[in-house]
């Protein structure tokens, strides 16, 4: 199944009346209106995500800011939401999919086999004209089954002793440990590869052709042998670089509590500086570790 559909794809999917499930994850790190930015204007027919409440849970700060919530409550979750099994789910968000695509990996480690993702997202939906409605959508309950485990995840071990390439989706001066606005440690996991999602897309916030994720990919020792695992800050953005790999034709691991969960570990190692040499595994020269 394809990773993307275009804003006219869908248009016409859903001008054809083929059954479609929409998704709006209005999430953006320190926006805390995504609820109002949806009831102002959403995709005729989308039900609101929220991030916090329904893509997440809350536990100890050792397991990060967004651990994945509990297989039985995301269950009621994608009911509430009106997923039907063997539903067409089409997930977006306005921030290039950052956020949506932790709803797209969910419902794929669910078990759901079509999901996509809005290539663009609202901005491409409201570039090329189409209509926006106000308000709230309330879903008739669907019937889908939710079984954890289709998608490969990693934990803070997994990531420690990972042999194979292992990315960090956030921003390079977050990785460099340059600065850290939000967790208690600034740095990366010792041997992980800078990535910044944000290279995974275009000006206009829609995903690169397949041919340039995997030329970029492969620039950071990524191929079809070797295994690959993501991190980021929160496991959010991380599915964000799930998302562009499959683009690109590779599978990749994701760790979910990420940075958050790493750095209130006091006895993981911390890297700084330069980046780790593209065939991972081990710190590069330019890295400075600290336990």
């Amino acid at each position: 199944m394809p990773v993307l559909i275009t804003a006219a794809q869908l248009n016409e999917r859903l001008a054809a009346g083929r059954r479609t499930v929409l998704l709006d994850v209005r999430w953006v790190l320190g926006d805390p209106h995504g609820h109002g930015h949806y009831l102002g204007g959403h995709i005729p027919g989308a039900v609101f995500v929220d991030m916090d409440a329904e893509l997440a849970s809350h536990g100890a700060p050792q397991d990060g800011r967004h651990p994945l919530p509990a297989e039985a409550d995301f269950a009621a979750t994608v009911q509430r939401w009106g997923i039907n099994a063997g539903d067409t789910v089409v997930v977006y968000d306005d921030a290039g999919a950052a956020a949506a695509a932790r709803a797209w990996w969910l419902l794929r480690h669910a078990g759901l086999a079509d999901v996509q993702l809005l290539d663009g997202g609202l901005a491409a939906w409201r570039a090329a004209g189409l209509p926006l409605a106000a308000g709230e959508v309330h879903a008739e309950p669907g019937d889908a089954v939710v079984r954890f485990g289709a998608l490969d995840t990693i934990d803070a071990d997994g990531a420690a002793a990972w042999d194979g390439v292992l990315l960090d989706a956030r921003a390079g001066e977050r990785y460099r440990g340059e600065v850290e606005p939000i967790d208690p440690r600034a740095g990366h996991i010792p041997g992980a590869v800078s990535a910044p999602t944000t290279e995974n897309l275009a000006g206009d916030k829609a995903f690169l052709p397949a041919a340039e994720l995997r030329a970029r990919f492969a620039a950071l020792g990524v191929d079809a042998e070797t295994p690959v695992a993501v991190y980021c800050g929160s496991g959010v953005t991380a599915a964000h670089q799930i998302a562009a790999l499959e683009i690109a034709g590779f599978k990749a691991a994701l760790f979910p509590g990420s940075w958050s969960a790493w750095s209130n570990q006091p006895g993981r190692p911390v890297a700084t500086g330069a980046a780790a040499s593209p065939a991972g595994g081990s710190a590069s020269a330019g890295d400075r570790v600290e336990a």
